[in-house]
């Protein structure tokens, strides 16, 4: 009921219903299911059968904010708390949470999980589920390893009785082993999902020329593609050049602003933009079911990232084909680039003192704090080298010091901070605002008083027949009296601290662990390489052996299956012709011509070539009259 209620669906996908049943069950329960398998209802329809709240644990903020909106279009309260809100709203959210029924999902970052106003409030809420959303990130052998995962077995002990369902599209039998233990499972389950996928045909080609490979791939399928590059720039470039040979394509990355990838995302995802060309930051959390290609112009640094990336393909259920293209130089370049990503002990102290200098940030202080961050000013005020000093940052965030939030369009937010009675008063001594205040609550109604709503000053501005300046200088007026909290929207990346601030001289990098992940990408690199570069094994078995799961079933649509079955139908087709010109000959049909005339698996030229060689492997002979015999040899 809930299902068609609110998804509109009359069924569940493959294993959403056992899932569902074993989590209303209270039972502990890890979720495999690939890209697109509908992992999100797995918690969501539980969830609203039991009383109480869902915390959704979810490493990235988009993804966070586009499934809370997806709940509120289908009329479910969800809430999210993350990085790019003040510590007020995150106290007003929370304390929704605690007093309103119609609260369904909390969402939050795992870093959140450590924030003592978090615990405090717990412990007023009504909690039914925990659900870790990317469960892989919590195991240093998982292909994205988040240190704040870690957190959540701490987190588990203020709900004990609280069930748990980790869900995750890739996981290797040491990753899920690792989740069960790191999120100490109880009388747990493990529902996994074949890796097997019938209609998505996987091919490898190494090629030079791509472009041109390319163009060939799109000029033969049809359909919605996704062409995944390594920098920006490429983008872009990709992109032109498809425009200008009448593809329509668009390019997207993380550097463009937030109001520009949502217009390319839904063009593409309307069909009116045939070719995405994207950094590996496009197609988390978008369900387009129908795109026919996703093409990789480079190898990714995992399998795990490209199972994810290519599953993007043929969700509908229809054929579809995930190519990988590559350099043998490229596949080499995989494993120096993991020794760039380990930079110096030293480099990474440095960086870190350097943000604590820009944001000037005093020893012990800033857990959680998020700061907006300009990336080349912080490069060129400190004449750090860019490449490396990049890795020293994503190495402080692996390493759980530091949060890289990527710029996202924040809209602005107000609550009005006083009870009705005391604004009501207030309008009746400033007649000069009372019109202004009696439009915001027109538009937005009660819920101002109860919350941090989004609010759009255009809106507002022509409610009021006032343009936008005057609505902000009239917030900011009524902020000042403290009758309101007014956040003003924008659109920058952050850098969150994590913990407390270290003494960099003192920071506490873990050298062991670190190493053992070093030693784990490289193990990761070396699979990705192997894939693509064989050419005697299925594919989809390769991926199939690497997630754990034993099949000798070939897919028979991946590069290599087309190949052996293509070699193995010319090698039947020639054993038949040859077993059939043996026949005719014996049963007295000498003539060639004749022979070609009753013979039709195959054409004439072959069928001479055929003549030919028996004739030369003394199979058969010929007289001086032209006329075939069978040889007594």
């Amino acid at each position: 009921q809930i299902l068609k209620q609110y998804w509109g669906y009359d069924n569940f996908r493959p294993l959403q219903q056992e899932i569902i049943e074993a989590t209303l069950t209270q039972q502990d329960v890890l979720a495999l299911l690939p890209t697109g398998g509908g992992k999100s209802i797995c918690f969501q329809v539980p969830a609203l059968c039991m009383e109480g709240i869902c915390i959704v644990i979810t490493p990235l903020i988009a993804l966070m904010r586009d499934q809370v909106e997806q709940l509120k279009k289908r009329g479910i309260k969800a809430i999210a708390i993350h990085s790019g809100l003040s510590s007020r709203e995150i106290d007003i959210f929370l304390d929704n949470c605690a007093h309103d029924p119609a609260v369904k999902f909390l969402y939050l970052s795992p870093e959140r999980l450590k924030s003592d106003l978090l615990i405090e409030r717990i412990k007023k809420i009504k909690i039914c589920l925990l659900a870790v959303d990317e469960a892989h990130c919590i195991s240093q052998w998982g292909y994205d390893f988040r240190p704040a995962y870690l957190e959540i077995i701490e987190f588990r002990k203020l709900i004990p009785t609280i069930p748990v369902i980790a869900l995750t599209a890739t996981a290797t039998p040491e990753v899920k082993k690792d989740i069960q233990e790191k999120l100490n499972f109880k009388n747990g389950q493990v529902f996994e999902k074949s890796f097997a996928r019938a209609n998505l045909s996987y091919s490898c080609f190494e090629e030079e020329d791509k472009i041109k490979k390319l163009i060939e791939i799109l000029s033969n399928v049809q359909g919605s593609s996704i062409v995944y590059v390594r920098s920006r720039k490429n983008t872009k470039a990709i992109a032109d050049y498809l425009k200008k040979k009448k593809i329509s394509a668009s390019a997207y990355h993380a550097g463009m602003t937030t109001s520009e990838r949502n217009t390319i995302q839904d063009l593409w995802i309307q069909n009116k933009t045939r070719v995405i060309i994207a950094t590996n930051a496009f197609g988390m959390g978008i369900d387009k079911p129908d795109v026919r290609t996703v093409i990789h112009i480079a190898p990714p640094e995992s399998i795990e990232a490209y199972y994810q990336e290519a599953g993007r393909a043929g969700r509908d259920e229809k054929k579809a084909y995930a190519v990988l293209l590559y350099t043998k130089q490229e596949l080499e370049e995989l494993h120096l680039k993991i020794a760039q990503k380990y930079p110096s002990l030293e480099l990474i102290k440095k960086t870190y003192q350097s943000l604590a200098n820009y944001f000037k940030i005093a020893v012990g202080s800033s857990l959680l704090a998020a700061y907006d961050f300009n990336e080349e000013e912080f490069y060129n005020v400190y004449k750090l080298p860019k490449k490396e000093t990049f890795y020293a940052l994503k190495r402080l965030e692996l390493e759980g010091f530091i949060q890289l939030n990527e710029g996202y369009h924040k809209p602005s937010r107000l609550h009005i901070s006083i009870d009705n009675t005391s604004l009501y008063d207030f309008q009746l001594t400033h007649p000069e605002i009372d019109k202004f205040i009696k439009v915001l609550l027109r538009v937005y109604g009660g819920e101002l008083f109860n919350s941090f709503l989004e609010i759009s000053e255009q809106r507002i501005a022509a409610q009021a027949e006032i343009n936008t300046s005057e609505v902000r200088a009239k917030i900011q007026y009524l902020q000042s009296l403290s009758l309101l909290l007014y956040e003003p929207a924008h659109t920058s990346p952050q850098v969150v601290f994590t913990t407390f601030r270290y003494d960099a001289a003192k920071l506490p990098l873990n050298i062991h662990a670190i190493n053992l992940r070093k030693k784990a990408e490289t193990e990761k690199a070396h699979y990705i390489t192997q894939y693509a570069s064989q050419d005697r094994r299925c594919r989809s078995l390769v991926l199939q052996e690497y997630f754990g799961e034993q099949s000798t079933v070939e897919c028979g649509v991946c590069d290599i299956c087309r190949k052996n079955k293509k070699q193995s139908s010319v090698l039947h087709t020639t054993e038949e012709l040859y077993k059939l010109i043996f026949t005719l000959v014996s049963e007295g049909v000498n003539q060639i011509e004749l022979l070609i005339a009753k013979n039709e698996i195959a054409p004439k030229e072959t069928i001479s070539k055929a003549i030919q060689q028996m004739v030369d492997d003394e199979t058969l002979k010929i007289d001086k009259s032209g006329s075939l015999y069978i040889s007594q040899k």
